[in-house]
């Protein structure tokens, strides 16, 4: 289309679906979330999705949590949607276009895989650690071998493929759990590693620190004082489980704790670790600090 839409009907709340919904939120028109799941970004630490939440009501956006959509039907206008909402009641909504984002499946139908011993899962390769797809010089990345679907995810996986071909020494593969995640919407929204629910799930005993951007000196300069910086450590070894960002600039601040993960770095380092002032990733350093009772800007 050469036009804006008057109103917009996103389906699926992930990553992709958020951003889409941000960003045209932000260019006027009117929008509206629907998800499955109990809460947005159900991928993202819980804290963070509600914060989500309220941020983005604030900012004029509908969203429904624990919906389905039952009907979309063209109309002379648009789009009919048909939704029911998490109290049982169906409902029907009138927008201009609608965004299906409730996933990526990979594009490996009729390409004889199968045939040669390569395996698929829910529209996806299987792949070992080093991207072999179970058939001999066969290799697969990115999102074709699923979540995390990431660029930097996928050309890690390039590298590392490569590397591992051609006979590079010391080629590690890929650990998940180093991959930071980056939310490109308003506010922006970053993580690595384990949730809170996923960490306690795992039978670790939690340190958490958080820290908020209204406490932080250059947030309230640039006049962004909405968001959190909240870590997640083992309280006996010290070993950095996760981090989880909402705010200003936190798709840029993520890569320190993606650095010191992959270092598996403890809390004394993070601690012992000299921040710049003024600047918004003193923030990462108080969320530290909090962790373990030691937070100085409170």
């Amino acid at each position: 289309p050469d036009s804006l839409p008057k109103s917009l009907l996103v389906i699926g709340s992930g990553a992709i679906g958020i951003e889409f919904a941000s960003f045209y939120s932000a260019l006027g028109v009117d929008v509206t979330v629907v998800e499955v799941q109990n809460r947005i970004l159900p991928v993202e630490d819980e804290e963070i999705s509600k914060l989500a939440h309220v941020a983005f009501v604030k900012q004029g956006l509908t969203i429904h949590t624990g919906a389905t959509v039952e009907q979309l039907r063209n109309t002379a206008h648009g789009v009919s949607a048909r939704l029911r909402t998490a109290n049982g009641i169906a409902t029907e909504i009138a927008v201009e276009r609608v965004i299906m984002a409730v996933g990526i499946t990979g594009n490996v139908e009729g390409l004889g895989l199968e045939e040669q011993g390569v395996r698929i899962d829910r529209g996806h390769i299987v792949v070992d650690e080093w991207c072999r797809a179970g058939a001999p010089g066969l290799y697969a990345i990115g999102d074709v071998v699923g979540p995390p679907w990431l660029a930097h995810k996928a050309m890690r996986e390039g590298v590392l493929c490569v590397e591992k071909i051609t006979g590079v020494e010391g080629v590690r593969p890929l650990n998940p759990a180093n991959v930071p995640g980056c939310t490109y919407c308003t506010p922006q929204i970053a993580s690595l590693g384990l949730t809170e629910r996923a960490a306690r799930e795992s039978a670790h005993e939690l340190r958490i620190g958080r820290y908020p951007y209204a406490a932080n000196g250059k947030a309230i300069a640039l006049g962004e004082t909405e968001g959190l910086v909240k870590t997640i450590f083992d309280a006996k070894t010290g070993a950095l489980l996760g981090a989880h960002m909402i705010g200003a600039e936190v798709t840029e601040l993520i890569q320190g704790f993606a650095i010191g993960k992959t270092l598996e770095t403890t809390e004394a380092e993070l601690m012992a670790t000299i921040f710049p002032h003024p600047t918004l990733s003193e923030m990462m350093h108080e969320s530290v600090l909090d962790a373990f009772g030691r937070a100085l800007h409170v």
